[in-house]
């Protein structure tokens, strides 16, 4: 009884496979896609390249604390700090990050140093084309991950949720332009 069993079961899982293989395919139209990902569609709990945001004055989050240093396994995130003075102030605590790097030959996008982060300063972005032929274009400088605007006025905003099933998509090219941002932010 138990040999009937084992083949009824290969039986119904062959007709799985048999049924599927001749269903057409459902590929998306990268990179031949309209927008900034050429077509290429995200949920919003993407792991991309870092973001290091801003608060809503436009001052620099990270208050060079260590703490998403300290947490990457893959020891990629390379900071140094310095003091704010009066007159440049970079971020709202006392000390802001002078120097920040991430190694992208390393980095394994694990998440632990979004969640070490007790200002929220850095995210992970929707940034996906990391590839190059030259292994120094993936140490990324602090200006390379800074948002050009705080979050809550749209520092990612070529995107938006009005994909299907709720998938992020590129907003229409006058909003990806930046040009629903304030100017001076």
């Amino acid at each position: 009884m138990g040999i009937v069993k084992n083949i009824a079961a290969i039986a119904k899982g062959m007709s799985i496979t048999f049924s599927e293989m001749f269903k057409p395919t459902e590929v998306e139209n990268y990179p031949d896609g309209p927008g900034p990902n050429r077509g290429a569609m995200f949920q919003e709990r993407y792991r991309g390249m870092h973001v290091l945001q801003r608060d809503e004055n436009g001052l620099e989050k990270c208050v060079a604390c260590f703490l998403c240093a300290a947490a990457c396994p893959s020891n990629c995130i390379y900071i140094e700090a310095a003091e704010n003075t009066a007159e440049n102030r970079i971020s709202g605590a006392e000390r802001y990050a002078k120097v920040y790097n991430i190694d992208y030959n390393r980095c394994i996008f694990c998440g632990y140093c979004v969640e070490a982060c007790p200002t929220d300063a850095i995210t992970h972005g929707h940034g996906f084309e990391l590839a190059t032929f030259n292994v120094s274009n993936l140490v990324y400088r602090k200006e390379q991950l800074l948002a050009g605007v705080p979050a809550h006025m749209g520092s990612n905003a070529i995107y938006s949720m009005n994909g299907p099933e709720g998938r992020l998509m590129p907003k229409p090219p006058q909003l990806a332009s930046g040009a629903d941002v304030p100017k001076g932010t």
